[in-house]
């Protein structure tokens, strides 16, 4: 039996491979075949795919993947906070500056 075209996103989506996603589609099929007694029609393609993505679901929850990236973009954004406050620091400092000179600013 043909998979869906959208599988190899569904398995990317779920962090397994696409051979394991094909084996748990053929699973869903299985499932969905004994729970309508039809193949084909929208009722039943509809219990496969209901099938798969619970299927997908069940197998992303076994797995142990961390999260990297939240992490990753929180320590960005801590590195990044030294520079931004020296930032705002000369920002006031050269406008407390002309200020005091009575120099016309320049526009940026």
């Amino acid at each position: 039996m043909k998979t869906p075209k959208l599988l190899p996103w569904y398995a990317r989506k779920a962090g397994i491979s696409i051979e394991r996603a094909e084996a748990l589609w053929r699973k869903a099929v299985r499932e969905a075949t004994a729970e309508t007694g039809w193949v084909g029609n929208s009722e039943y393609w509809g219990a496969c795919m209901d099938a798969f993505v619970s299927l997908l679901d069940k197998e992303r929850n076994t797995l142990c993947t961390p999260q990297v990236l939240p992490f990753v973009r929180s320590h960005n954004r801590m590195w990044r906070l030294p520079l931004l406050a020296m930032e705002d620091v000369f920002a006031a400092l050269n406008a407390n500056w002309q200020r005091s000179t009575g120099l016309p600013r320049k526009a940026a």
